[in-house]
């Protein structure tokens, strides 16, 4: 008799721990995702835009091979944060006009490649401002209560997580169009402070659980290299860096704060010193090439420059930390959403 209870006691406690886990995926329904081309996986398509990706060598990596609009050669992090959520293993453009109702229903992105906390940004490259973004929401929103009622609608606002990547279009192109307004630091602080603006109004529209990017260490990437980096050197652009540190150091703790001003979780994602460490320490974590991408010479070639009539792309893009001069490959994406994720998704349960 007490070897059949102890069988039923560790029965149950399997079931639990089987419905324990089960219910750590299901406490989030959606992923909602807000910025540029690192989030972006398509609504540039149909934008009167030159910056588009919507065609090969672009997506040769992605199921299928297929050009989606993402910048890079296969998925991008909107879509592997999804799959590490246990969402969905990809996540759709909310411009994309294929999109059923019920498509919405875990979650889309509403990134637009270029664009950036300075409004200026987006105009500048003819993309979707993050500001609009939120209007974008707001009928994604709409869309939900519509066809799935109010009590849907509000748990996936409750519920759902919300990813904030922006800043390295606003430090690496439109500074140079401001400076006659800031310098280098206050322009960084402005942007920071519109980080946390558009996190208010995020909140306001309803979301609980929101992760704010950092900037990346955008003075590495291999076109900032090309061009300011000395003509033999090609050497990280220590001010555009120095930028991208300011803006986290101003934005750390403003977010810190909001965490414990409102009601939820506001997070900081802090993605520079992992993707620092890959580019000066390329062989530590599985690369052999880090300061140029794989698609044509990998010095320049970006959106249309990144074709197929370009010889000279790679034919090993996993060896490769960026895709083009400007993104970095899947393979590259995945090493940092595995090693900072479980880090802050535990914050959000």
């Amino acid at each position: 008799m007490k070897f059949q209870l102890l069988c039923l006691a560790l029965l149950f406690i399997a079931v639990e721990t089987n419905a324990a886990k089960q219910g750590k995926n299901a406490t989030i329904p959606a992923l909602i995702v807000f910025g540029d081309s690192i989030m972006d996986t398509g609504n540039n398509n149909r934008l009167p835009t030159l910056l588009k990706c919507n065609f090969p060598p672009y997506g040769k990596d992605f199921p299928g091979g297929l050009a989606t609009g993402r910048f890079s050669d296969g998925r991008v992090p909107s879509d592997l944060i999804a799959e590490k959520l246990g969402i969905a293993k990809s996540l759709p453009a909310f411009m994309n006009p294929n999109l059923k109702p019920q498509d919405l229903l875990k979650g889309v992105t509403f990134a637009s490649g270029g664009t950036g906390y300075d409004p200026l940004t987006a105009k500048i490259m003819s993309v979707i401002s993050v500001w609009d973004q939120l209007t974008y929401f707001k009928q994604y929103i709409s869309t939900i209560k519509q066809h799935f009622g109010e009590k849907k609608a509000q748990d996936i606002l409750d519920h759902s997580f919300f990813v904030v990547c922006s800043s390295s279009n606003d430090l690496a192109h439109t500074f140079m169009a401001q400076s006659h307004k800031y310098d280098r630091t206050s322009y960084a602080n402005f942007l920071a402070d519109s980080a946390v603006k558009f996190v208010r109004e995020l909140h306001k529209l309803g979301a609980k659980k929101i992760g704010v990017f950092s900037a990346v260490p955008v003075g590495c990437v291999p076109l900032q290299r090309t061009v300011f980096g000395g003509l033999f050197t090609r050497g990280c652009v220590k001010p555009l860096n120095n930028m991208a540190k300011q803006f986290n150091a101003r934005l750390s703790p403003a977010l810190e704060s909001l965490d414990k001003e409102l009601d939820g979780v506001i997070l900081y994602i802090d993605v520079y010193d992992t993707l620092f460490d890959m580019i000066q320490h390329p062989a530590k974590y599985g690369f052999e090439v880090a300061d140029r991408g794989c698609c044509g010479r990998g010095s320049l070639a970006i959106s249309y420059m990144c074709n197929s009539l370009n010889p000279f792309t790679c034919s090993n893009s996993s060896a490769y930390i960026f895709w083009d001069s400007y993104h970095p490959t899947e393979r590259a994406y995945q090493v940092m959403v595995d090693n900072l994720l479980d880090k802050y998704l535990s914050k959000i349960y």
